[in-house]
């Protein structure tokens, strides 16, 4: 092991604690109650400072963990080597190839989980199809993507998951802080820093109108761009609409657009079509969780030929008119490829409800049906509360009048 890597990986660690109160706090109650003890966790996540901070939290409460990464560009080589140190068993490498980045998902489930923790459904993908004869060792697990969300109820609907997972992308506080709050900062921080462009008076397109989504297209618009939606549910185009942005398909989109920004969870949202008609130097770049969302292959296909790092983390395609597009993080995840991801402050909260939705699902997973679940409002609740704590923040209560008004149907006017 690199001392030297270890080392810087401390530091980053460190500094990510520092602004993860929060999850800090459940690390300390769970030291003391040891609600995880024996308990085998395989856990497919970005291998990042924070993540880090998740790990030594479900490690004070006595779990065996084996740690592979979600996305090989995201992968912090120097908090893989200190979750080493800490007694983990991390197999993650940045920038390794797609074969190595499915071996070590293989490696990490070799630990025979009884809890699974994924981001984006590889993990649990591979349990179901691959690695079966292990499922009969899963009691349960958390999946945070609304990518993974959608594969795993689609998985439930055609009767294929076997064990409970809890949908910990779902809650209240997940989707403001982290999808809004979270997405919107980093993915114009990793297109700023791989392109270093100036944002105002651009056009920015935002494919999907979700939390994600609406939290682009706010970052953007607050940087002084001009910001078009596209959407394909009439409910969020018309919440865009009416929140002042322009809504168009991405066909007459494709022709005004200065970047582009895919956060819908399916793909070819970008396709051969709409990348004929791009302005010359117009910027894609990806913030959904997997690489499809923009047709790289097709880009590849049209281009005459590829200029590669003309800075980090954008790659040119010039096409036989002559015309240059630029693809950032080659397509995958802008945010934690050309940037870090979420600011730990965003990630505490969300890590916080993932740690205690483990601890819920160790003590009630026998009882429920293979599904995908809600996180218990209660733990919602619990870690919305723990932050404005962590904050100083105090609010109103309601008084005992106030609850019983609200439980009466009786008292009127």
């Amino acid at each position: 092991m690199n001392d030297g890597l270890a080392e810087a990986g401390e530091r980053r660690v460190g500094w990510a604690a520092r602004s993860m109160p929060v999850l800090q706090a459940i690390a300390a109650g769970f030291a003391e109650d040891r609600p995880l003890d024996g308990l085998r966790i395989a856990a497919c996540l970005h291998v990042t400072a924070e993540t880090a901070v998740l790990m030594g939290a479900l490690k004070a409460g006595g779990a065996e963990i084996s740690l592979a990464a979600s996305n090989p560009l995201s992968t912090q080589d120097d908090v893989a080597a200190v979750l080493s140190e800490y007694g983990m068993a991390v197999h993650a490498r940045a920038g390794v190839d797609r074969d190595t980045y499915y071996r070590h998902i293989h490696q990490t489930l070799d630990i025979a989980p009884q809890i699974v923790l994924d981001d984006g459904c590889d993990l649990v993908n591979i349990l179901h199809t691959e690695r079966t004869e292990l499922l009969g060792d899963v009691a349960g697990g958390c999946e945070e993507t609304t990518t993974g969300i959608i594969r795993l109820r689609q998985m439930a609907a055609e009767g294929a998951l076997t064990f409970p997972m809890v949908a910990v992308n779902d809650t209240r506080t997940k989707r403001m802080f982290d999808n809004r709050y979270g997405t919107g900062q980093s993915t114009l921080d990793g297109i700023m820093r791989a392109t270093n462009i100036l944002l105002a008076g651009r056009t920015v397109v935002v494919a999907g109108f979700g939390f994600c989504g609406r939290g682009v297209a706010e970052r953007a618009k607050g940087l002084g761009a001009r910001v078009v939606v596209t959407e394909i549910d009439p409910v969020k185009a018309l919440d865009a609409s009416l929140q002042g942005y322009d809504v168009q398909p991405m066909s007459r989109a494709a022709e005004i657009g200065d970047v582009f920004v895919t956060v819908t969870g399916d793909r070819d949202v970008v396709r051969a079509e709409h990348l004929a008609v791009m302005k010359d130097g117009a910027i894609l770049a990806n913030a959904g969780h997997f690489d499809v969302e923009i047709d790289v292959r097709a880009l590849e296909d049209m281009a005459q030929s590829v200029n590669f790092g003309v800075r980090p983390n954008t790659d040119e395609y010039v096409l036989d008119d002559g015309r240059r597009l630029l693809l950032l993080a080659e397509g995958r995840l802008v945010n934690l490829t050309a940037a870090e991801g979420h600011p730990a402050a965003v990630m505490d909260m969300s890590f916080s409800a993932q740690a205690l939705a483990v601890s819920w699902l160790a003590r009630e997973a026998a009882r429920l049906s293979p599904g995908v679940y809600d996180v218990p409002p209660d733990i919602d609740v619990q870690v919305a509360r723990l932050k404005l704590a962590a904050a100083g923040i105090v609010i109103d209560e309601l008084t005992p009048e106030q609850e019983e008004y609200l439980h009466s149907w009786r008292v009127g006017s």
